[in-house]
């Protein structure tokens, strides 16, 4: 299980798996293909939500605060020619690493999500934008023909970003307190908690992991892990063991 990835890592990792997406694009048949993992949309439409999404980041790192009015995207559509889209996708990459780096990981800055397990600052930005680029390039690859399974240490955060950005709420939970643990086969485990103070998370160590007893657990590869969450793969699709539908409940709410 890795600790928190240092902000140059994050910055790399950005790097990596938007150059990663490009590659799918240039690749994919049409922009107009079909993204099997977001019905609805095209390639264009998945490339034009990332590119707008860097620049919409670039813009907050630099120039929000917490509790600001959220920022405008309006005037970030990208192009719709694919020779026009690349460059703008590099670009937009660009802006975001550099207004990341400029602003360094400890400013604060807007955020959609409660500071809770996730701070309102660049480095946690800079962690929710791998995981973005993470999983839209899966996307990207599946609808070009070439999904590939997710990098290890990436993924493995994405999870954990994902329980502490996404799933810690202090929305109380509307049934009966449950936990349910997941196990990133060979990578790690947490377990994620709701009851009436909302869902949080802890990591579970090696002897906690195999002493729980949850309402529900779940087990796969970290890549398997981090796309169950995301939704790209049905629930079905992994082994679970408990309550089958404890996860349904947890997505649905």
């Amino acid at each position: 299980m890795t600790e928190h990835l240092s902000f140059p890592t994050l910055l790399r990792m950005i790097d990596e798996r938007s150059a990663a997406f490009r590659v799918a694009v240039a690749a994919a048949p049409s922009l107009d293909s079909d993204v099997p993992s977001c019905p609805g949309w095209t390639l264009y439409d998945l490339a034009n939500h990332l590119s707008e999404g860097d620049r919409f980041w670039a813009h907050i790192v630099l120039n929000t605060a917490p509790g600001d009015e959220r920022p405008s995207k309006d005037g970030l559509e990208a192009p719709r020619e694919r020779e026009a889209l690349i460059p703008w996708l590099a670009d937009a990459t660009e802006q975001l690493i550099t207004a990341l780096r400029d602003a360094g990981p400890d400013r604060s800055c807007w955020a959609w999500w409660e500071p809770l397990a996730s701070a309102h600052t660049v480095a946690a930005a800079a962690r929710r934008r791998v995981a973005e680029s993470l999983i839209h390039t899966y996307d990207a690859q599946l609808a070009s023909g070439t999904p590939q399974e997710l990098p290890t240490t990436e993924a493995v955060d994405a999870i954990e970003e994902f329980l502490a950005t996404v799933c810690t709420v202090t929305i109380p939970w509307p049934g009966e307190p449950a936990t349910m643990d997941y196990h990133a086969i060979g990578a790690g485990s947490w377990r994620q908690t709701v009851d009436a103070a909302g869902s949080r998370f802890t990591r579970l160590t090696t002897a906690e992991a195999a002493e729980s007893k949850p309402t529900a657990a779940i087990y796969g590869t970290a890549s398997e892990m981090a796309l169950l969450m995301y939704m790209r793969i049905p629930n079905g699709s992994l082994r679970m063991e408990g309550d089958a539908d404890l996860l349904q409940r947890l997505q649905d709410s």
